[in-house]
């Protein structure tokens, strides 16, 4: 197969699986950040070419989840507290113009969807499905960002999001804080249905922090045992 030449079925298929799976691993903490992440025993495990791989992995850098050191290879991508404040600066402007963008009150049918959602989301979190609390939790925010009518603010608030991932991941393991998270989401949709936009730009501020300062805690202790 040359370059101009489209991939076959299985190899885009086994990719996306790869970089679906990886994701995952990074997201539930499976994969911590500085782990390195060797192409043999990911060929082996996912039973591809080695060549998938390194194009998931190249995915995954691009996308600013895994890193690339000369002569160490890749490793999930660990983020000082520079980049955690400044990553989560960018994530409170984009959330909350988009929560003063949305026009209130808001339409009865999507208080209904996110009802829907959010009642899915709180019978997850009780099973410790965590995959499933996952993707319910990103389509809470997706739907109720799109009602800025902004789809390119949306899209950035997205991408953050995305890029948070391993910072994320201290949430979504800790039971406390996705019953938090549960709880905030209703206060959201109280504060759409009774059309008050300043506990509503408040909640989409605040509701990013937990995660936050989760992962900055458990960064500091790593350095203080690091440096003795």
């Amino acid at each position: 197969m040359n370059a101009r030449d489209p991939p076959s079925a299985e190899v885009s298929n086994g990719l996306a699986d790869v970089i679906g799976a990886l994701e995952e691993d990074i997201i539930f903490g499976r994969l911590k950040p500085r782990e390195r992440l060797i192409e043999e025993g990911l060929a082996r495990r996912f039973a591809v070419k080695r060549h998938v791989i390194r194009e998931a992995l190249a995915e995954l850098e691009d996308h600013g989840l895994v890193a690339k050191e000369r002569n160490k290879g890749c490793m999930v991508r660990d983020f000082a507290i520079r980049d955690v404040e400044q990553i989560y600066e960018m994530r409170e402007l984009l959330q909350e113009r988009a929560a003063r963008r949305i026009r209130l009150p808001v339409d009865a049918l999507l208080i209904a969807r996110l009802t829907e959602i959010h009642r899915a989301h709180v019978t997850a979190i009780a099973a410790a499905d965590l995959r499933r609390v996952f993707h319910l939790n990103n389509e809470f925010h997706d739907t109720l960002f799109a009602a800025c009518g902004n789809p390119y603010l949306t899209e950035s608030i997205a991408e953050y999001a995305y890029l948070a991932h391993a910072i994320r991941s201290y949430r979504i393991a800790d039971p406390v804080l996705l019953r938090q998270a549960a709880e905030e989401h209703a206060q959201m949709i109280a504060a759409l249905g009774g059309g008050d936009r300043e506990e509503l730009v408040r909640l989409c501020v605040e509701h990013i922090n937990p995660a936050k300062e989760a992962y900055l805690r458990a960064y500091r202790l790593q350095l203080g045992a690091y440096l003795g």
